[in-house]
């Protein structure tokens, strides 16, 4: 069903069948476009695949997949009660490699390879460099992958096990990606490729048919480089137009640390895109990103939907990881965390209603950052 790649910025059409990257036009980042007249109800096994008509790859191979997907929505009634909100969190510490990051990396790596690409170069902040390396090793393609030198050690592991190439680099995820430009092989940085953002956009069609194809009224989403959140984003509007919902989108939030909040300070200058933060540094480390790529498309889809962006610090993060931990029995992964933060400060200030239905993703597993203290 997928039809053609279109530039989120200018607009541009783009022939799908082809290895894109960025418009050839202004060098943004291209979105998947869909023949939606053909897509049907979603059936099938209880993964991504199920969602197989509004995703990009022409073939799946059944033998490829992982069982990615089908994450849990589950209630968090004591934080609820001690938030005085309506709180489910979907949980995608569940999924392979430990975090969401494989949701783009199942679909990513399957496209890579029915394009005929031979391997993939990625800078990462842990998670995405561990998914996309393990998937390509399940595809048989090299890959290349750079992170800083503070990342979590287990998504180093990851990445040495799948036997790519690991090029460990001090400061940020920017400097990593520094540190692959002298590689030949196709970028699969977040929005340099199109088709990372289908699998992450699964989120949303889950979220929506286990509240039984209706929505929230709001999602809290950690964001970093932001692509989950502008996924989420485009699945909701896939689904208007396929009338599987109507009414109003839930309203977005876009959570980051103040350590680094790019995000937050372009939304409440009202600016079009982000300006690089300098000396970023925060414990959630996968929200760790000075400037993102794709910062006007989270900016558009926070403002379409009435959303909202905010900055939480390191220390009510870690907080409220050990109080999930304590009042629910989940352990979060910092980023994780950090939406919890944002239901606490924005019931504080009055932009959330204790009467709201709040979806919180919890982007990884607690057990990926053992350095990271409660």
């Amino acid at each position: 069903m997928l039809s053609h790649l279109e530039c989120a910025r200018c607009g541009l059409h783009h022939d799908a069948d082809q290895q894109q990257n960025l418009c050839h036009s202004c060098s943004s980042p291209l979105l998947a476009r869909y023949d939606l007249t053909r897509v049907g109800r979603p059936t099938g096994d209880n993964s991504l695949w199920r969602y197989r008509d509004v995703l990009p790859v022409r073939d799946p191979d059944p033998a490829f997949s992982l069982g990615e997907g089908m994450t849990p929505l589950v209630p968090l009634p004591a934080l609820s009660r001690a938030l005085d909100a309506k709180i489910l969190m979907k949980d995608e510490s569940l999924i392979p490699t430990g975090s969401f990051k494989a949701r783009g990396a199942a679909v990513g790596v399957a496209r890579a390879k029915e394009l005929g690409v031979e391997g993939i170069k990625m800078p990462t902040n842990g998670n995405a460099g561990a998914a996309w390396a393990l998937y390509a090793a399940r595809a048989g393609l090299r890959s290349v992958i750079a992170m800083p030198e503070d990342a979590p050690l287990i998504t180093r592991e990851e990445v040495e096990a799948s036997g790519a190439e690991l090029r460990i680099v001090p400061g940020t995820i920017a400097d990593a990606a520094q540190a692959i430009k002298d590689v030949d092989l196709f970028d699969a940085s977040t929005l340099k490729e199109p088709y990372r953002i289908e699998g992450k956009k699964t989120m949303g069609y889950e979220i929506v048919e286990q509240l039984g194809w209706r929505v929230p009224d709001v999602i809290v989403y950690p964001t970093g480089g932001g692509v989950g959140l502008i996924g989420i984003h485009k699945a909701l509007n896939e689904m208007r137009e396929l009338g599987w919902i109507d009414g109003p989108l839930p309203r977005l939030v876009a959570v980051q640390s103040t350590g680094c909040a790019p995000i937050v300070r372009a939304f409440d200058e009202s600016a079009d895109e982000s300006a690089f933060w300098d000396n970023a540094f925060t414990a959630a480390f996968g929200i760790n990103v000075p400037k993102p790529l794709g910062d006007f498309i989270i900016l558009r889809a926070i403002n379409e939907t009435n959303g909202t962006a905010i900055a939480v610090d390191d220390g009510q993060i870690l907080e409220d990881r050990a109080e999930c931990a304590r009042l629910e029995g989940v352990f979060l992964c910092p980023e994780g965390a950090a939406t919890i933060s944002a239901v606490r400060a924005l019931r504080g200030n009055g932009w959330l209603q204790a009467g709201d239905e709040v979806v919180v993703l919890n982007t990884g597993a607690g057990i990926k950052y053992p350095g990271v203290r409660l």
